[in-house]
């Protein structure tokens, strides 16, 4: 069993006080309470942050107006801002081994998938938007109005505030930021409660990196208060959001108040379908990574997976296979494939799916116990759990775990399976694994879901847009569909004639 010790780097920081980040100042919260860090490993005390409330929102809503609206943030040049988005994205990397480090710890996750896939995301994604500053532009259009000219601009939305979820926080904050700075607004993050070290490490770096004062404030706390004060506050223009339904619906209503523009990144319970003519080795193996992976603990995992009758026995022993292989650690141990659920409470959470999935009559073919052996009895730890012979009626398969918890389904043919596939609230991700080309495309337009990968899963890029269908949320992020979420479309008519 290996557990590293924690760098000299990482331990001065979380000996540190963590304070929040208003108007370029790391200032105290307001009420004075504090909030724990926990390893998920081990249920220690990792550091403690502050607990904001409404009157720092207050705070850090006024500092972000001002300079919105004033000084040197809607002075400065796309060219500049884009020149700063490329210091971020260098500043990151050089930081990277840190930030992953931190990332673990906080989050529980593997520290390879923490540097090669958060990390280093969260870079190139910044890297991605420092070229949107100059190309966001207007356009002229042919009105039929006799001596007019009319033209449109792009505008920046003003003041955003920006909630973050615990599964993803390094990346997550930067598929937040690099639009947002991009398109010139300026920011109020908030960082999940269960994961801000990260967040509140990459706000020391964007100060280095030059951004000025106030167009970045970032405040920890609570979902209840700092999460609401954000969601209903008056002075903020936009919401960006990225965690559960339940919560997504309950902003949308905050933000009525004003009606804010609110873009939503919400919950899924994806289907992963396999074909009996796909190769079954590869997509056993892609359906089991696209549960397993981050522990399960991701909107887009392919947590119904799909299997066609005659090939159906076949993968589910494959998947059994691969999840009994998979190494669980600490997230540490650069060998570590599977790590600790975030929190005790989550950990609560899928182990009484688990036992939810065996009284509905599903067939719990391995997994699904606590780890208590090689000195995790005080960590968050679940052996991967594999479900056979579950009906998509069972709450195993329509509600979303956030687990690594795979409900495996037969279906006949693919008429029976696109209903038993869109029989879902969700509608984020989706993945089809055939060698039969046309059926691949036939399926893919016939499913309810925003994303589809034809013979892989879970593929991510700056330039494509990420977002799904009915309550899986709306808007797009990602590639210039996320512009549209932090700008706004002025027209202007000018008489000529």
């Amino acid at each position: 069993m290996i557990k590293t010790e924690v760098s000299p780097t990482v331990s001065t920081f979380l000996q540190q006080e963590k304070r929040l980040l208003i108007g370029g100042e790391w200032v105290p919260s307001l009420s004075g309470k504090k909030i724990p860090a926990i390893n998920p490993a081990d249920g220690k005390v990792l550091t403690y942050f502050e607990a904001g409330n409404e009157e720092d929102v207050n705070r850090a809503v006024e500092a972000a107006r001002k300079a919105f609206e004033t000084g040197e943030w809607p002075a400065m040049t796309p060219l500049e801002r884009e020149k700063l988005l490329w210091k971020i994205a260098e500043i990151i990397e050089q930081h990277a081994d840190e930030l992953a480090e931190l990332e673990t710890l906080d989050n529980g996750k593997p520290i390879s998938n923490a540097l090669n896939i958060d990390v280093a995301g969260a870079s190139n994604v910044f890297r991605y938007y420092a070229g949107w500053p100059t190309k966001l532009r207007g356009e002229t259009n042919p009105v039929s109005r006799s001596g007019y000219l009319n033209y449109t601009m792009r505008e920046p939305v003003g003041v955003v505030g920006q909630i973050i979820p615990w599964n993803y926080p390094l990346m997550m904050a930067s598929w937040k930021l690099a639009p947002a700075l991009a398109a010139g607004t300026t920011i109020i993050l908030k960082p999940a409660e269960q994961t801000s070290l990260s967040a509140l490490r990459l706000g020391e770096l964007l100060i280095e990196a030059g951004v000025p004062a106030g167009v970045i404030n970032i405040i920890t706390g609570t979902g209840a208060e700092a999460g609401t004060a954000i969601s209903s506050h008056p002075g903020i223009d936009k919401i960006a959001f990225t965690g559960s339904t339940t919560v997504g619906q309950q902003i949308m209503t905050a933000g009525s108040s004003n009606i804010k523009k609110i873009s939503l990144e919400l919950g899924g319970k994806s289907p992963n379908i396999i074909f009996a003519d796909a190769d079954i080795g590869a997509a056993a193996i892609g359906a089991a990574e696209g549960i397993f992976y981050n522990m399960g603990q991701d909107c887009t995992a392919g947590s119904r997976v799909f299997v066609q009758r005659e090939v159906y026995e076949e993968v589910v022993e494959k998947i059994v296979s691969y999840a009994k292989e998979l190494k669980i650690g600490y997230g540490t141990d650069p060998s570590t494939q599977i790590g600790p659920i975030v929190s005790a409470r989550q950990l609560d959470r899928v182990m009484e799916y688990v036992q939810i999935g065996v009284e509905e009559g599903a067939r719990l073919l391995t997994g699904g116990n606590r780890v208590t052996k090689d000195s995790f009895d005080n960590g968050y730890f679940i052996e991967p759990a594999v479900f056979a012979d579950v009906k998509n009626t069972m709450r195993i398969a329509q509600e979303e775990i956030f687990g690594p918890v795979v409900t495996i389904i037969p279906f006949e043919n693919e008429n029976t399976l696109i209903n038993q596939a869109n029989d879902s609230i969700y509608g984020l991700g989706a993945g089809i694994w055939t060698r039969d080309v046309s059926k691949a495309h036939s399926v893919a337009k016939q499913l309810k879901a925003g994303m589809v990968w034809i013979n892989s899963y879970g593929a991510v890029d700056p330039a494509a847009p990420f977002g799904g269908y009915k309550m899986s949320g709306n808007g797009r992020e990602m590639g210039e569909y996320a512009m549209e979420l932090y700008t706004e479309i002025k027209s202007v008519w000018v008489k000529i004639g």
